[in-house]
């Protein structure tokens, strides 16, 4: 099977496959225009040849660029649109629900006054993130936790997201991609307990916004986990190939412990043979 197209971030499934595992596929894009998605558990056990193509498109114009900004755009772009907005990467510095727009009002309304989560999750470690509620659990499949709880529902971004601020006091709001590619064991007890820390932390102010959940677990279709991490780029590496070992998070796990970061690469245009 041979695959053609700029990449995307790897898409995945609300539910786990009929092996319990959460079920990726590549969505990719003829530049701009959507591609049909691939499902890719299979690939795992497969011989891979990945050939960049020595195009980059930016996925907001299509205009070839020389440098990636922000997850496939062109600097413009990610200087201009509203996906790379400040309070994408910083929930507190919204304020759209106060009616004033950072960059783009439609844009912010749709996505940032949205219901929120503000969870737990465990990829080499626990941490603290923001997410919105449609995104679940995609966001917790993205970041290759192994295990996920939401503590907080808030009616809108910048509250989720001032809570977050607090709970990094505690609790780190990093994933460190090389601890998360270790094959990590899910603790969901520990989970409860750090659950139950920050409800103590946050205090009373923000109790009306507390949720108890039970943790979530997921299972990644990884048949071996890299003993040392080699991390790749197609701006070094321009042709990959060898056995698919596994995927988890954005990460494709090669033999030989290379890893490939799929959505750093969005709007690479590549060939991907398969078997």
């Amino acid at each position: 099977m041979q695959w053609e197209g700029n990449l995307r971030k790897l898409d995945t499934s609300p539910q786990p496959n009929q092996y319990g595992q959460v079920a990726y596929a590549l969505r990719g894009a003829d530049v701009l225009e959507v591609l049909p998605a691939e499902q890719m558990n299979a690939w795992v056990g497969e011989r891979l040849h990945i050939q960049f193509e020595g195009q980059i498109h930016c996925r907001v114009t299509g205009q070839t660029i020389r440098k990636a900004y922000g997850e496939g755009m062109s600097y413009q772009a990610w200087s201009e649109h509203p996906a790379a907005v400040e309070s994408v990467l910083r929930p507190e510095l919204s304020r759209i629900h106060e009616g004033i727009a950072l960059r783009d009002f439609e844009w912010e309304q749709k996505h940032h006054n949205q219901p929120h989560y503000v969870y737990i999750s465990q990829t080499g470690a626990f941490k603290v993130g923001v997410t919105r509620t449609t995104n679940r659990p995609f966001r917790w499949h993205d970041q290759g936790a192994v295990a996920a709880v939401a503590i907080a529902e808030t009616p809108y971004r910048q509250l989720a997201g001032e809570m977050e601020v607090a709970l990094k006091e505690i609790l780190s709001d990093k994933t460190n991609f090389r601890k998360m590619l270790a094959n990590v064991e899910p603790d969901c007890s520990e989970l409860e307990d750090w659950k139950e820390d920050c409800f103590d932390h946050l205090g009373p102010a923000y109790e009306p916004f507390f949720i108890d959940e039970s943790p979530e677990e997921f299972v990644y279709p990884v048949l071996n986990y890299p003993a040392k991490v080699n991390s790749l780029t197609l701006d070094k590496a321009l042709s990959i190939e060898g056995t698919l070992e596994g995927i988890k998070g954005q990460y494709l796990l090669f033999d030989g412990g290379r890893v490939l970061n799929v959505r750093r690469h969005s709007g690479y245009r590549v060939r991907i043979n398969i078997g």
